[in-house]
């Protein structure tokens, strides 16, 4: 039932978000050289790698690591991307690994594949079981703000209490934090 709510929900998604999606891929490829799209490797369901699309919102020579791992963030950013994440609009081409069944609307958030101690936790604790999401328990009590053992114990404790109920609080909390930029880094 979950896949089929992730199908019906991306595909509604897509059609209502098609225009802004157009304009911040023409808005990305307007103001700095490179890919409009970044891939980036991320852990899935099983501890299995696959690649993740997000808006480019970092420079093209941006070391591959988590965005709090590096020493001056916003120097990396592009001349849109701290309004990209600010906006949560760079995480939209993920609706295609929605689609694709790489990822749920919620779940936890897929981590990188060199985050080798949240995804040593995360395993540990059973959370590989889980189809990472575009949102998640963790994102909707702190989002970037949380220490990794923290993450891990919501994510532990969305694998336990997930249900269709719990999804739309999530989802709806969701929309809350983006609406009014709670917990968003640079």
């Amino acid at each position: 039932m979950k896949r089929a709510f992730d199908l019906i929900l991306a595909l509604i998604a897509a059609l209502l978000l098609i225009l802004p999606i157009l304009i911040v891929a023409m808005l990305v490829r307007l103001t700095s050289p490179g890919p409009i799209v970044y891939w980036s490797n991320r852990v899935g369901r099983r501890n299995r790698i696959f690649k993740m699309p997000k808006f480019r919102s970092m420079r093209i020579d941006t070391p591959a690591v988590a965005t709090h791992l590096l020493e001056n963030p916003s120097q990396w950013l592009t001349p849109i991307g701290a309004f990209l994440r600010k906006s949560s609009l760079d995480e939209l081409p993920q609706l295609w690994s929605i689609l694709k069944g790489d990822m749920s609307f919620v779940g936890p958030r897929p981590a990188l594949y060199n985050q080798d101690d949240l995804i040593a936790l995360r395993t540990a604790q059973g959370v590989d079981a889980l189809v990472p999401g575009l949102t998640g328990w963790a994102q909707v009590n702190g989002r970037d703000e949380l220490p990794i053992p923290q993450k891990v114990a919501l994510d532990a404790e969305y694998l336990h209490r997930q249900s269709l109920m719990f999804d739309l609080k999530i989802l709806w909390m969701t929309a809350l934090k983006v609406l009014t930029r709670d917990g968003v880094s640079h």
